[in-house]
């Protein structure tokens, strides 16, 4: 049988290039393991399959982490048939600690430029 959805979490936040997203995450269980599947623009994550819906949420969240997304928080908005809205309370993702050289690229230069400005005030 097909993968079978069960929930459906918002996750929102940053991504790499510091645009603001917002985007469903489907929850599956295929073969005893929970996968959560990701699509942003041209990506597509599914991560590798996790004991529980939360630990494959959790893992996509380290996978965009790891591509530079940041701020990310997620939110279930359907379990089973039954849509919740904005019921749920969002669960926030702490930012993994980066160095000011690994920022990389333009939006890397206008957060640290940002923080230096501000730091002088």
């Amino acid at each position: 049988m097909a993968g079978d959805a069960r929930e459906k979490h918002l996750l929102a936040g940053l991504d790499e290039r510091e645009r603001g997203f917002s985007r469903p995450v489907e929850i599956e269980r295929r073969e005893g393991a929970f996968r959560a599947i990701f699509r942003y623009e041209t990506l597509a994550l599914e991560g590798a399959g996790a004991g529980s819906a939360a630990a494959a949420l959790a893992e996509v969240v380290r996978l965009l982490q790891e591509r530079g997304y940041r701020q990310l928080r997620t939110r279930l908005i359907f379990l089973g048939g039954a849509y919740l809205g904005s019921q749920e309370l969002w669960v926030e993702y702490a930012d993994p600690e980066r160095s000011p050289e690994s920022a990389g690229g333009w939006a890397g230069l206008v957060r640290r430029i940002r923080q230096a400005l501000t730091r002088r005030s």
